[in-house]
């Protein structure tokens, strides 16, 4: 039920035809970019945390970020705590493996790490362990209602990747 969502957010902008769906798993970051054909950077993955009040805060970042709490700590005022897969299912509506910022259960911030501005497109998940679509960081802006850029991450090359999807991907 979890990608119909999506699929219906994505309605919005005409976009809901875009949302691939694979025979192959795409829950992590590796299984994804080999489902896809691309660098496991260039998969968008969703992190849940909780928030003020046990409200979940949502980073999206480039798949070879990781968190740096202190710069985590010092941006949000609280420390990284990562939701447990039940409460990320009832915050988001999306299980883990297919968690991404659009079609959404609740009304929850969303933040874009700076990793992702050096890739031209990304791809999120779908609401699904074998979804995804493929966007712009500013079209993942857009269609999720960030909040805004935050630099929350590390273990990334600061450098612009310039990387194109193959031209056929086995949907």
């Amino acid at each position: 039920m979890s990608i119909e969502s999506v699929k219906a957010h994505f309605k919005k902008w005409d976009r809901e035809k875009d949302v691939m769906e694979f025979d192959s798993l795409s829950a992590t970051v590796d299984q994804a970019a080999e489902t896809i054909g691309v660098m496991p950077a260039q998969i968008a993955k969703t992190l849940s945390f909780r928030g003020d009040e046990d409200h979940a805060i949502l980073v999206v970042a480039a798949g070879d970020a990781k968190i740096d709490n202190k710069k985590f700590r010092s941006t949000f005022g609280f420390k990284a705590r990562m939701l447990s897969a039940e409460d990320v299912l009832e915050q988001t509506g999306h299980a883990v493996g297919g968690v991404c910022p659009f079609g959404l259960a609740n009304d929850l911030d969303v933040y874009l790490d700076e990793s992702m501005k050096r890739f031209e497109t990304l791809f999120p998940a779908c609401g699904s362990s074998n979804s995804a679509i493929e966007l712009t960081p500013y079209e993942i802006e857009e269609y999720s209602d960030a909040k805004g850029w935050v630099d929350v991450c590390k273990d990334w090359k600061d450098e612009v990747i310039i990387e194109r999807a193959p031209e056929k991907m086995t949907k």
